[in-house]
């Protein structure tokens, strides 16, 4: 546990993540009163932050030992972006020097820090004047610089020649899993538990794509299509058709720039489904088995085994699946460094498409903390070492890093990269992450974002999360995307 004492409570979430990022994983108690605490609570540290008239005062303290570190910084408050940024950096300054540690990322926490890279090359600048404005304002290191700003000359080569403040694209989830992993903090429910409640789920889905549709006018051509979840191949065949002639019969899928249906779990494909998918034109899929270790995947949940992930593999690859993804995770409970490169020795013999590696990010509502699971995550060392070897064998493989972004509570502060052949990366997953285009959620848990270009702002539409209240509440749904959606530019 961590006190943190602030007489300016605004820029608390600014301070908390930086925090957190050099104390992963410690609960942060923000101007903790007399409230009894939990006895067998371990206050590891305790942090004051005062704002005095343009003063800001930082200090460390140890409650074991009393070491101390404290600090003065300079700001000007009118300015609230500039006291944010100038906050941040006193606290890093005072972080660094109590721990002895620096963090790659300096005092970037955002979750989309390539949005800066893409505003620095479209302003002119120079990589040099870029390297200095990183290292100036954010303490960022040289790698992730070179990782941002590449992310960033990819992405404005892939949208370059799109029309991407026009149209929208569309996403649809389906919040089925086989079971839930220990990690995951997604929409997600239980097959096993939920599979009388699919088909109504389905019909309730199916009136939000008809619904959706009409507000367009009729049968629009979104620019990409995703299906996503959950674990969409959660669907029998016949499920999976029926929804995929659904969303045909309302929306032009003939001709869209590209169509992706997450398969995900391997122990939730079969030969049945995939045809069922592949006959709809559909050859962009995932298959994510996350390790390629038996021992963690038994103890994350994940009810498949690693002989499952390539049968699965070399099935969609005898189907015609030609653009196959995988998501690997660093930092998983019990992992080392070894078993890591493991991983990713096998995953390079498959040789896939694209590969997405994500460093371990557990959020509250993740299984493992609602159930108050034990898992002992790896080191934040061993997490930098296992992205550090990701991008290592990416590059071997011909793979280049084309999106980005990040999480709370991630693991060593550091980042999600996909990486995928050049002319295969997935534009879904960068119009997505960098906010460019509209995307219109449809089924339970789905976010909408209409993106005003003009006006520089976002609208956002939720559906709810819960499977039962979206069946319950789906004319509820329908009617809080009415008298928006028609604001997007065709």
């Amino acid at each position: 546990m961590i006190k943190l004492w602030m007489n300016e409570l605004k820029y608390e979430n600014d301070v908390r993540a930086l925090i957190m990022a050099f104390y992963h994983g410690e609960k942060i108690i923000v101007n903790p009163g007399s409230e009894v605490l939990n006895p067998d609570t371990v206050c590891l540290c305790e942090m004051r932050i005062d704002f005095f008239v343009n003063r800001l005062f930082v200090s460390l303290r140890d409650t074991a030992s009393e070491k101390r570190v404290s600090d003065w910084g300079a700001t000007v408050f009118e300015d609230y972006k500039q006291t944010k940024n100038d906050l941040k950096r006193l606290v890093y300054k005072v972080l660094c020097a109590f721990t002895g540690r620096t963090l790659p990322w300096g005092t970037l926490t955002g979750i989309r820090p390539t949005k800066i890279s893409m505003q620095l090359l479209d302003e002119g600048y120079s990589d040099k004047q870029m390297r200095d404005f990183f290292e100036r304002e954010y303490k960022i290191s040289d790698a992730k610089y070179r990782l941002c700003t590449t992310v960033a000359e990819n992405e404005r080569r892939i949208l370059k020649d799109i029309d991407y403040q026009k149209g929208f694209s569309l996403y649809t989830g389906i919040p089925f899993c086989p079971t839930i992993c220990a990690y995951c903090s997604f929409s997600s429910y239980p097959l096993g538990i939920w599979k009388d409640k699919v088909d109504d789920y389905l019909d309730a889905l199916s009136k939000e794509i008809e619904a959706v549709s009409s507000m367009f006018g009729g049968r629009v051509k979104p620019l990409t299509f995703y299906m996503g979840g959950g674990t969409p191949t959660s669907l029998n065949a016949r499920q999976m058709d029926r929804i995929l002639t659904k969303l045909e019969q309302c929306f032009d899928l003939d001709n869209v720039c590209e169509k992706t249906i997450e398969a995900g779990r391997p122990d939730s494909i079969t030969a049945d489904k995939l045809k069922a998918i592949r006959d709809h034109g559909i050859t962009r899929i995932s298959i994510n088995p996350q390790t390629m270790n038996q021992k963690t995947l038994d103890a994350i949940g994940r009810r498949h085994t690693v002989t499952q992930v390539k049968e699965a593999y070399a099935l969609a690859r005898s189907l015609g699946f030609d653009n196959i993804n995988m998501d690997l995770i660093a930092g998983l409970p019990g992992e080392t460094v070894e078993d890591f490169m493991y991983t990713l020795d096998e995953i390079r013999k498959m040789a896939p498409e694209s590969l997405t590696v994500h460093a371990l990010a557990i959020k509250r509502a993740a299984l493992v903390n609602r159930e108050k699971l034990y898992l002992q995550s790896a080191s934040v060392d061993d997490v930098n070492t296992m992205i550090n070897l990701a991008f290592e064998t990416t590059s071997d493989m011909g793979l280049v890093p084309y999106y980005l972004y990040r999480q709370k509570n991630i693991a060593g502060n550091l980042e999600n990269v996909g990486y995928a052949k050049p002319g295969l990366e997935a534009l879904y997953n960068i119009l997505i992450m960098e906010e460019k285009q509209s995307i219109v959620a449809l089924g339970a848990g789905g976010s909408t974002k209409i993106v005003h270009h003009d006006e520089n702002r976002i609208e956002r539409i939720e559906n709810v999360k819960s499977v039962k209240d979206y069946i319950e509440r789906i004319d509820e749904m329908i009617l809080r995307k009415n008298n928006h959606l028609t604001s997007i530019k065709m």
